[in-house]
């Protein structure tokens, strides 16, 4: 099955908070939200295809994953330049507004690991778990002159290419090179939909975020898993985030950056959902 044959059984819903509208994806037949999926700076809801596909009919799980905020129909935030926090608050207001009582496996990838750990460290006893996923550290530790020509290099990439050429240049470097050709389809049409307020403010949040340092204040069970392929996380990179949460990194075989497409049937039975098979 294709990601956007799995997608069928998902359709993007909306809803209105105070800040503006929210798109997000949901599935699942459990009276209770089980798991929460943020995804990363280069992505969207669409990118947990098989994830959602797989629980789309589970009695025992009920699954969302965001746009999130500058993305899909979600209204971005409010700040020009935003960290973590700006985030965790619209991901907490979201849950309220769905009635989200139950503590939740709160799973980011990539860029969504900042987001995710952050909002388990504000709300801690909403959360049961963090599962972060090739997780992007972000550069708020580094000098300031190598945060900046990450800046640069991101917003001058976006600048002359537009999403579309973004999309171009990059998808390939999310899976590996034998990658089913259907899986780099759909990472270069949901990258060629992010829209540039939204990636823009994504890109500030990468500079200045610091997963090691949410990660070490969390009190709640951490898990940290990516591709032992990845190029854009790379395995030693997602060790330094798992020894900052005290655990081991859990590899995912031999899977680039879009694991959670690449690697579905792995991811989905380390996030404890429903079986899925990899077969086209």
């Amino acid at each position: 099955m294709t990601p956007q044959q799995a997608l069928h059984s998902a359709p993007v819903q909306r809803i209105t908070l105070a800040q503006g509208v929210m798109g997000f994806r949901r599935v699942g037949q459990a009276p209770q939200v089980s798991h929460v999926l943020l995804h990363g700076i280069g992505s969207a809801s669409a990118s947990w295809a098989y994830q959602l596909a797989a629980a789309a009919a589970s009695p025992a799980h009920q699954v969302l994953a965001w746009d999130a905020p500058g993305y899909g129909d979600s209204t971005p935030v409010s700040a020009a330049q935003p960290d973590a926090d700006d985030y965790a608050q619209r991901l907490w207001d979201w849950l309220d507004a769905l009635s989200v009582t139950s503590p939740v496996t709160l799973v980011g990838h990539s860029l969504g690991a900042l987001m995710a750990a952050r909002a388990a460290r504000r709300r801690p006893e909403r959360v049961r778990r963090v599962v972060l996923l090739a997780p992007a550290n972000g550069y708020g530790d580094a000098t300031p002159d190598e945060r900046e020509r990450v800046r640069h290099t991101r917003l001058d990439n976006l600048q002359r290419l537009g999403p579309s050429g973004m999309a171009q240049a990059r998808a390939a470097a999310m899976l590996t090179p034998d990658a089913r050709a259907d899986w780099l389809d759909a990472v270069r049409e949901t990258m060629a939909q992010v829209h540039p307020a939204g990636y823009t403010q994504a890109v500030h949040l990468l500079v200045g975020g610091c997963l090691t340092e949410d990660v070490r204040a969390l009190t709640l069970p951490v898990q940290v898993a990516s591709g032992d392929a990845d190029t854009v996380t790379p395995p030693a990179a997602c060790d330094r985030v798992a020894q900052a949460a005290g655990v081991a990194r859990v590899g995912l075989g031999a899977v680039g950056h879009a694991c959670a497409l690449q690697a579905a049937a792995a991811v989905n039975a380390l996030l404890d959902l429903p079986p899925w098979s990899e077969s086209p």
